[in-house]
């Protein structure tokens, strides 16, 4: 049988397209642009946006769907699945979505993600949910200054999160996906190991070979660095979730949990995005 793969061109989903081929996996990749994907050889690429109706026969043979969470078409796409007969999803989600923290309940993702998962646990108990914690993509906002050679800027530089490497997000949810044993379970996953923001820094400045100046700012100088680029939501999520690492920093929830296999360290990451931080 085949798996349907959405959001097949992102960072997990490419990497997951690639991951289930090389087990010898079935996969229909869904894209809004086949012609642009670059996918690898030997997935079946389909045009599709989420936000549009679906093709007809989108779901012929498959029998697993990974679940993006898109902005919006979650429903439709789920609804459709069913009716189509598919036995199993695993959505990819957010450790916000868990609400361990107080920070995390109403944030912009604990709201988006947890109506994601509800769009597949209101219809199916045949699900895996698979909540990664905060990306080390994210740290791809500092490629800028590290390029013209400028400090970085940032608040609660002595705060502590263990970044997951999007390769790890994918392992996982191929790990899943071939188990395919669905019965509504979530898994946390994170980084191998908890970094200040100052370790993070200096893992990308190991990466590009040179010192990279940081500078610790104020609350009120990120909001007005960065408030014309990042809607206000998201800005008080991130100074909240960076507030409370300080004191209490992330606690590592590795890829060896789900897979018995070693996660990759920020340092890998920062390598593997080296060129991203290179004029």
């Amino acid at each position: 049988m085949t798996i349907l793969i959405t959001g097949a061109t992102g960072a997990v989903g490419r990497r997951l397209v690639a991951d289930l081929l090389a087990q010898g996996r079935s996969v229909r990749a869904l894209t809004r642009r086949p012609e642009q994907a670059g996918l690898p050889a030997g997935a079946e690429v389909v045009p599709g946006d989420l936000a549009a109706p679906l093709e007809a026969g989108l779901f012929e043979g498959i029998d697993q769907v990974f679940v993006f969470p898109a902005e919006a078409g979650v429903d439709h796409l789920v609804e459709s699945a069913l009716a189509a007969g598919v036995s199993g999803f695993v959505v990819l989600s957010s450790l916000a979505a868990a609400a361990e923290h107080p920070r995390d309940i109403g944030s912009a993702s604990h709201r988006h993600h947890l109506a994601v998962e509800k769009a597949v646990s209101g219809r199916t108990g045949n699900f895996t949910l698979l909540r990664p914690g905060t990306f080390a993509n994210n740290l791809l906002a500092w490629a800028f200054p590290v390029k013209t050679g400028r400090p970085i800027r940032a608040p609660y530089l002595a705060s502590g999160q263990a970044p997951v490497h999007e390769a790890d997000v994918a392992e996982a949810a191929a790990f899943l996906l071939a188990r395919g044993e669905h019965t509504g379970e979530a898994y946390p996953l994170t980084g191998p190991a908890t970094l200040t923001r100052r370790q993070q820094i200096e893992a990308i400045a190991q990466a590009v070979g040179r010192p990279i100046e940081a500078q610790e700012i104020t609350e009120e100088e990120f909001r007005q660095e960065f408030g014309q680029f990042v809607p206000a939501e998201i800005i008080d999520m991130l100074l909240d979730y960076w507030r409370d690492t300080v004191d209490e920093p992330d606690v590592p929830r590795p890829l060896s949990a789900i897979t018995g296999t070693q996660g990759r360290p920020l340092a890998q990451w920062a390598q593997d995005h080296r060129q991203d931080f290179l004029s």
